[in-house]
């Protein structure tokens, strides 16, 4: 069976050190609304500065082949994420790259797993469900404990079963996508959540907008709170 970030536990920590040694990827994180000391201890987010983690694991005894397997050594043998601000996930890791050079969204290999932090939501009456990490972090940041994430708009399996067992209100807060895939998105899950009898609703954003942008550019927590309640 191949092996994720999840089965090396040092690769979060060599990444989490890593994080407070370089002001760029501290910027990155300030430029993206992300300030909170508590809100990065949460998510335990981190940063690739590329060339330390394959040192690190092999000094603890993990063969090169093993950490190119799971995705985290390239087939040269060097890390395979580089400059990138990491956040662990239940059993993968996601990693955004600070380059306009470099693919902006990168994986290891495998699933996704289910919704992010599903077991600190699950119980809620009223769930927000986000597309990404940062958008996440920012709702979290306000103040609004109730949010998790798909990692995208198109949900597996698993987080769509997630989000019909137990009686709850979904409040879609995805992408106002210019060319419209996220509304539509959004729009398509919430009639697939209403077959199964969940209360789904849509938020709506302003064009162009995303959860991480909104309050990047001024939005407050009461403003987005109104934009919940006013949903349909």
């Amino acid at each position: 069976m191949a092996r994720t970030a999840a089965d090396f536990a040092g690769s979060r920590r060599v990444y989490r050190v890593q994080l407070h040694r370089h002001g760029e990827a501290v910027a990155y994180l300030y430029q993206r609304g992300i300030r909170s000391p508590e809100l990065i201890e949460h998510m335990r987010i981190g940063y690739a500065p590329g060339g330390c983690l394959r040192g690190w694991l092999t000094q603890l005894g993990y063969p090169l082949q093993v950490l190119h397997q799971a995705g985290l050594v390239t087939g040269a043998g060097y890390d395979a994420y580089t400059h990138r601000i990491v956040f662990p996930l239940e059993a993968n890791l996601y990693g955004r790259s600070l380059s306009a050079a470099a693919p902006a969204h990168r994986f290891l290999p495998g699933a996704k797993g289910g919704l992010y932090s599903w077991e600190q939501v699950q119980q809620c009456p009223e769930v927000i469900l986000v597309e990404g990490l940062f958008d996440y972090a920012v709702l979290w940041q306000a103040g609004f404990h109730n949010v998790t994430c798909s990692l995208g708009v198109n949900l597996n399996a698993r987080q769509f079963r997630q989000l019909c067992d137990g009686r709850r209100t979904v409040y879609l807060a995805f992408d106002a996508d210019a060319n419209g895939s996220g509304p539509r998105a959004a729009q398509s899950l919430a009639c697939r959540l209403a077959e199964q009898g969940v209360d789904a609703r849509t938020v709506a954003l302003a064009e162009g907008q995303d959860p991480n942008s909104f309050f990047v550019q001024g939005g407050d927590a009461r403003h987005f709170r109104s934009l919940v309640e006013a949903a349909r």
